[in-house]
C-alpha cells in the first residue's frame, strides 16, 4: 500500500481517540473498529496517527490490524460481500455463486467511475448452513440462491 493520506481528517481521529476512547490504548481494538467504520478500511496514516496519539509502537498496532480478519488494510468497497464456501454451502453451489459474484462485481467496478462499490471475502461459515448456498451483503443475509439471483440480489445496494 502507497502512504497516500486517503482523506484521512485528523480531527475525526481525535475525536475517535480522545473524546470516544480517552485515549486508552486498552481499548485499541474499539478504536480501530471505529475508524474502519469511518474509513470503510485502516488507512496507514490513521494507524501512524494511532500509534503517536497512543505511544504504542505502529507495529502492535498493525499486528491487531493483521490479527484480526474483521479489519482491512486495503480499501474495500462501500457494500461487503461475503460468500459461504463452507461444506454444507460449497456442496450446494457455492463455488458457481462466488464465480457469478466475481463476474457481476468485475462488470460493476468497469461500470462506475464512483469507485469501489462492492469487494467480495470468501468465507469459511456464516453459521446458516441449512440455508446454503448462503451470501452475506454488509450484514443482509441472503439463502439458498442460485447464480441467476446474484445480479437482482447485487443491485439493490446502491
Amino acid at each position: 500500500m502507497n502512504d497516500k493520506n486517503f482523506g484521512v481528517d485528523y480531527r475525526e481521529l481525535d475525536r475517535i481517540i480522545e473524546d470516544e476512547y480517552q485515549a486508552d490504548g486498552e481499548n485499541l481494538i474499539m478504536m480501530l473498529q471505529a475508524i474502519q467504520n469511518r474509513y470503510n478500511f485502516l488507512p496507514r496514516p490513521a494507524l501512524y496517527y494511532l500509534s503517536e496519539k497512543l505511544a504504542i509502537p505502529y507495529s502492535k498496532i498493525y499486528g491487531v490490524g493483521t490479527f484480526y480478519s474483521t479489519f482491512s488494510l486495503e480499501p474495500r468497497g462501500r457494500n461487503i460481500v461475503s460468500i459461504c464456501l463452507g461444506t454444507a454451502c460449497h456442496v450446494r453451489g457455492g463455488e458457481r455463486i462466488k464465480e457469478r459474484i466475481e463476474a457481476v462485481i468485475h462488470n460493476t467496478a468497469a461500470d462506475s467511475q464512483q469507485g469501489l462499490r462492492f469487494s467480495m471475502e470468501p468465507v469459511r461459515c456464516i453459521g446458516c448452513c441449512s440455508l446454503g448456498p448462503v451470501v452475506k451483503v454488509n450484514e443482509d443475509i441472503h439463502s439458498r440462491i442460485t447464480p441467476d439471483e446474484v445480479e437482482t440480489i447485487l443491485e439493490k445496494y446502491e
